[in-house]
């Protein structure tokens, strides 16, 4: 078996500037997606998919490869997730390399952990499943959600008006931290979610999606706080 980890990281930020490579809790944020895949063990190659120079240099000092950059094509704001995937795979399979799993991690995930890397690939194997996504339940049932149309609040979905929460099938959204693949069904679908998909449930403490000042900040918060959690455990 092996397997490949692709973190994604491209130079162009807007909201957050040199967002992949700022100083999360006093490392460069992209350093814990490195770490935790070199330590999982699970991977034949850890690299880093980029168009910027310096995040190629501090990538390389965390130990990651950074065998080639990444083509302008895809590095603009439209071009996807799956897009980058397939690049990555695509130059190693004209080097003669392939790989049975690929693993995409975000440079933005300091939850990510070298232990969830590896149930994450166990889980693949003892489901068979052809991919994997970290997800998070909802913290208030969707199905009640409400909307403004021409200035008056409304629900969406009416027939749920009046029914309990806890009536509601639980609905779940992307973590947006890693996700794994197997990689002859990824090339053939290019997408994320695979028809033989499966699942890992995270909970709020591990999520944070960080697209402004403040997301970080309560993402530093939380990390800060697992963190702790875990020294109190250990004791």
């Amino acid at each position: 078996m092996s397997a490949i980890a692709i973190i994604t990281a491209r130079g162009g930020s807007k909201r957050i500037p040199k967002k992949n490579i700022k100083e999360f809790c006093d490392k460069p944020i992209i350093a814990y997606s490195i770490e935790a895949a070199l330590k999982s063990g699970i991977f034949d190659e850890v690299m880093v998919s980029t168009d910027s120079e310096e995040i190629a240099e501090i990538a390389e000092k965390y130990g990651a490869k950074v065998p080639f950059f990444r083509s302008s094509e895809n590095a603009g704001d439209f071009a996807s997730t799956a897009d980058v995937i397939a690049e990555v795979l695509e130059c190693y399979a004209r080097e003669g390399k392939t790989f049975e799993y690929t693993c995409c991690i975000y440079p933005t995930a300091p939850f990510v952990t070298a232990k969830k890397l590896q149930d994450a690939l166990q889980k693949m194997i003892d489901e068979d499943a052809d991919s994997l996504m970290p997800v998070v339940s909802f913290s208030f049932p969707p199905q009640r959600g409400m909307v403004i149309r021409d200035g008056k609040l409304s629900y969406m979905f009416p027939e749920n008006a009046m029914k309990r929460s806890q009536d509601l099938e639980t609905m779940y959204h992307d973590c947006g931290q890693f996700y794994f693949l197997k990689t002859d069904e990824f090339l053939k679908e290019k997408k994320l979610v695979l028809n033989k998909a499966t699942a890992m449930e995270m909970s709020e403490l591990e999520v944070q999606d960080i697209d402004n000042e403040s997301d970080w900040n309560l993402a530093e918060l939380k990390y800060r706080l697992s963190v702790l959690k875990e020294k109190i455990w250990i004791r």
